[in-house]
């Protein structure tokens, strides 16, 4: 949502559009069983029936270059991660109750992943009850309740989660509990970011208590996607965690969009800023599309959240579950797609700065891998009525992204994995004739 206008970013009104007859009477449908609170994205909606690896295909045959969905971190139905997921469906679907040797051998595996120190997992669904389970858990751990985020953050759909999205609109957060700080930008920290951001979060410490709560945690999306992919400069966050820790509080790094290798140095956000979080949670490219997250943890939070409360979650960590998410490790492993990110990402990067020096619309470029953030400007000053046109125009141009950011005017691009140097130029070139068209430098051809 772009909160300073109350308007959803890249969503579809009911009534406008080009869609068929036929799309427009399944949209009217929609709204009729599933209610006003779900959105369609696009002025037109696209009707999608399959996909496979980066692509999408509509109810027309039509294919569209996928940018944005990184809940398919390795590739729309790939057929490892479905065949791992109906051979273990067919054999055994139940919960983690029974002794079952599935999620101990995919828990060991995932946490081989991690630092020394973060040694137990904890498994959930979605992204949004793994941050609701951290909540409950830093609050037992700490006594306290308050909550720092960023001023856009967008953290889940649970209540708790939802008071802590910002970017959900002032309708829902922030809660009454939760403090929100400037994202870390150099606009909001001219002096540095790193220690203007810690400086933040210990005065939101202190308003906390001058309301009379304690700390408990400081949640961050290690890549502030809706802050507008805030990766840089690398190591901003230690100050920010040691400053929540000498509260009273814990850390915990919010790895459910850039997780599982999709910044290219690491299997994690948070290994790019040298910082050990007590908690991280995992969600979307999890699974690559089969709903299971967890929370990772220092074994002496979960002892101590465990002799106070049971936890049980029916579906979180079933069989197949793990089995699917067993066979996502496999794929990122074998098929090196981690690497693929860093390398795939940078080439990315490089062609968006190039078009940047011929198109004064396209404004910072920031990356890390395969998440890229690119600003949409006129004038040099935020411009979300073109980022909104531009996302528009590279649908019908066969390419799918969204915007992102307070403002709504920052391209977010997320593709899957295996995306590769010949997708980059497809949407690269694209962008370039659909920016010549609205005024500025001719394009320049560069893909086959």
């Amino acid at each position: 949502m772009n909160r300073a206008k109350g308007q959803m970013i890249n969503a579809y009104t009911p009534g406008n559009g080009r869609l068929s007859p036929q799309d427009e009477a399944l949209a009217k449908r929609r709204a009729l069983l599933l209610g006003p609170a779900y959105r369609l994205f696009y002025e037109t909606p696209v009707h999608i029936v399959r996909g496979e690896g980066v692509w999408l295909f509509d109810a027309a045959g039509r294919r569209y270059l996928d940018t944005y969905n990184n809940v398919a971190a390795v590739g729309h139905c790939h057929p490892r991660v479905v065949e791992a997921m109906a051979r273990q469906a067919g054999l055994l679907a139940t919960h983690t109750r029974y002794l079952h040797e599935a999620i101990l051998d995919y828990s060991e595996r995932l946490l081989g992943y991690f630092p020394t120190g973060l040694s137990q997992v904890m498994f959930t669904c979605t992204g949004s009850e793994a941050n609701d389970l951290a909540c409950r858990i830093a609050r037992t751990a700490t006594g306290g309740t308050g909550i720092i985020v960023t001023d856009n953050a967008y953290h889940g759909v649970t209540l708790a989660t939802a008071q802590m999205s910002m970017s959900i609109g002032p309708a829902v957060a922030p809660g009454p509990e939760v403090f929100a700080i400037p994202a870390p930008t150099a606009a909001n920290y001219p002096d540095g970011i790193a220690a203007g951001f810690a400086t933040e979060v210990a005065a939101a410490c202190a308003q906390m208590r001058a309301a009379g709560l304690r700390p408990a945690l400081l949640i961050v999306d290690t890549i502030f996607s809706s802050d507008g992919v805030l990766p840089d400069p690398a190591g901003f966050l230690a100050p920010a965690a040691a400053a929540i820790r000498a509260e009273g509080g814990l850390f915990l790094a919010d790895e459910v969009q850039p997780g599982f290798g999709r910044t290219g140095q690491g299997m994690w956000g948070f290994l790019r800023h040298g910082v050990l979080p007590d908690m991280v949670s995992l969600g979307k490219p999890m699974g690559n599309g089969y709903p299971v997250a967890g929370l990772v943890l220092r074994p002496e939070l979960a002892a101590e959240f465990g002799a106070a409360a049971r936890y049980f979650n029916t579906f979180g960590g079933n069989a197949v579950a793990a089995a699917t998410a067993d066979a996502v490790l496999s794929v990122i492993e074998d098929e090196g797609l981690m690497e693929n990110a860093r390398q795939t990402g940078a080439l990315f990067a490089n062609r968006l700065r190039e078009l940047a020096r011929r198109h004064d619309a396209l404004g910072d470029i920031r990356a890390a891998g395969l998440f890229l953030g690119a600003d949409i400007v006129e004038n040099g000053r935020p411009a979300p009525a073109r980022a909104a046109a531009l996302v528009n125009r590279l649908r019908e141009e066969g390419i799918l992204i969204s915007a992102t950011g307070r403002d709504g005017h920052i391209l977010k691009i997320r593709p899957p994995l295996p995306f590769g140097p010949d997708h980059v130029a497809l949407f690269c070139d694209t962008l370039d004739k659909i920016l010549a068209e609205q005024g500025g430098a001719a394009p320049v051809r560069t893909s086959s």
